[in-house]
C-alpha cells in the first residue's frame, strides 16, 4: 500500500524531502497527511507512519501490519518546527520504527 498521491502544498514536500530515508516509501495518503510505508515481509500488508497534517505542530502514529488506518493508530511522536526541522524529526522517528 503506497501513498496514494502527490501534494502541491510546497510545505509538505519539504517536509518529506527533509524525511526521506532508503528503508521507507514517503508521500501523501488519500486524505492528504504525510504517509511512509515499509514493506514488513507479509505481502499487502506494510508497516505504515501516518503524520496528522501539515501544521507546526503534528502528532506521527503508528500501524503494525495488519491495522486499520481509518482508525487510530499507537502516536509514536509530535513533530513541531518549521517544515524542515519536521522533516528531521520525522525521519528519526522513522528510523526508530524496529522492523516487523
Amino acid at each position: 500500500m503506497a501513498p496514494a498521491r502527490s501534494n502541491s502544498n510546497p510545505e509538505v514536500q519539504r517536509v518529506i524531502v527533509a524525511a526521506r530515508t532508503p528503508d521507507w516509501s514517503i508521500g501523501v495518503g488519500r486524505d492528504g497527511q504525510i504517509m511512509a510505508t515499509r514493506d514488513s515481509g507479509v505481502v499487502g500488508m506494510p508497516t505504515v507512519v501516518m503524520v496528522d497534517g501539515a501544521r507546526s505542530n503534528c502528532k506521527v502514529s503508528l500501524y503494525q501490519p495488519g491495522d486499520n488506518i481509518e482508525l487510530e493508530g499507537e502516536v509514536i511522536g509530535e513533530l513541531r518546527g518549521n517544515p524542515r526541522e519536521r522533516g528531521r524529526q520525522l525521519h528519526e522517528l522513522l528510523c526508530d520504527v524496529p522492523a516487523s
